[in-house]
């Protein structure tokens, strides 16, 4: 076996194969972290979530970031709605991935502030779906919006490009700074993801709502749940296959090669049995067809082989 391990093909295989063992490891850590990952950010949405409403303005403020640790956070606010300064926001998708508008209404509340509320998706007034959409109607008087508080979009985390000009009234992005310069109030930073109004709105005045992160099949909350252990533990396997796999290479390797050295020594092969003189002789047949004869150097292993494939031989069959 030594023999066999220290020939050139079998130096270069192990190289190789020592070289995979590391690698597929540490991809399995990556996936790992990953699902790590996941875990935490359901953890924190579910937090958030199913925490009571609290105030807006207690948590975000005019001129301030929202932390990505509130992502999700449930919030309520208290005022009325500008309509003259809503907006809509373009190329917005609904539950059932169409793309649309998302109508966001600034909320005045009794200190003074505005508060962007996300009021949700419409459809597209045209198939071009540049024009401004038919939007609800905007619920008049004193209201109270409960939600998912969001931090401002921007260019870099969406991938969104800025674009130029776009007609009055519409965005490609939810950023409290930017719509800052067209809303003569304070603006709070970042958002509310409206769940609910009170009193309820008429059917007229209502959008559809902007689905929840774990109905977001393209959220990360969603996406990571199931797939990064199972890679994980993937690529783990591939790592315990490795040895294995060049434990049995080798020992077919070596079995080959000593059959091989068997036949090619001298009175290699056993003899048979002589003829038995009293034997009835047998009739006479056709000649059978001569059997191919075997290539040089004996069979082939399939080491030699893998090792071919890696370039460094020429791939050679074994004999029938």
């Amino acid at each position: 076996m030594l023999r066999t391990l220290l020939t050139r093909r079998w130096i270069v295989l192990t190289l190789v194969l020592a070289a995979l063992i590391p690698t597929f490891y540490r991809l399995g850590l990556w996936q790992y972290h990953r699902y790590e990952q996941a875990n935490a950010l359901n953890q924190m949405i579910d937090r958030n979530q199913s925490a009571a409403p609290a105030p807006v303005t207690s948590l975000s403020r005019p001129g301030g970031t929202v932390p990505f640790s509130l992502t999700y956070r449930t919030v309520s606010a208290t005022g009325h709605y500008d309509a003259a300064h809503q907006f809509v926001v373009r190329q917005r998708t609904n539950a059932s991935s169409a793309v649309g508008f998302q109508v966001v209404t600034p909320l005045i509340t009794s200190t003074g502030e505005a508060v962007l509320v996300n009021r949700g998706w419409v459809a597209p007034a045209s198939q071009s779906g540049t024009a401004y959409p038919e939007v609800p109607d905007v619920p008049g008087g004193t209201v109270t919006v409960t939600g998912r508080l969001r931090p401002d979009e921007t260019y870099a985390s969406t991938g969104i490009h800025k674009r130029a000009s776009l007609p009055p009234h519409q965005s490609v992005i939810i950023n409290s700074a930017e719509h800052a310069r067209e809303i003569p109030d304070p603006v709070v930073a970042g958002y509310v993801e409206l769940t609910a109004t009170s009193p309820k709105p008429a059917a007229s005045a209502e959008a559809e709502l902007v689905p929840g992160p774990q109905q977001d099949t393209n959220s990360m909350a969603v996406v990571g749940q199931g797939v990064h252990l199972p890679y994980a533990i993937q690529w783990w396997i591939f790592a315990a296959a490795v040895p294995l796999g060049w434990w049995i290479l080798l020992r077919r390797d070596t079995e080959i090669d000593a059959e091989a050295q068997a036949a090619a020594a001298p009175g290699g092969a056993p003899a048979g049995p002589g003829p038995d003189p009293e034997a009835e002789p047998e009739p006479e047949s056709e000649p059978a067809a001569a059997a191919p004869a075997p290539p040089a150097g004996g069979a082939v292993s399939p080491a030699a082989d893998l090792y071919a494939l890696l370039g460094n031989g020429r791939r050679r069959y074994r004999d029938g």
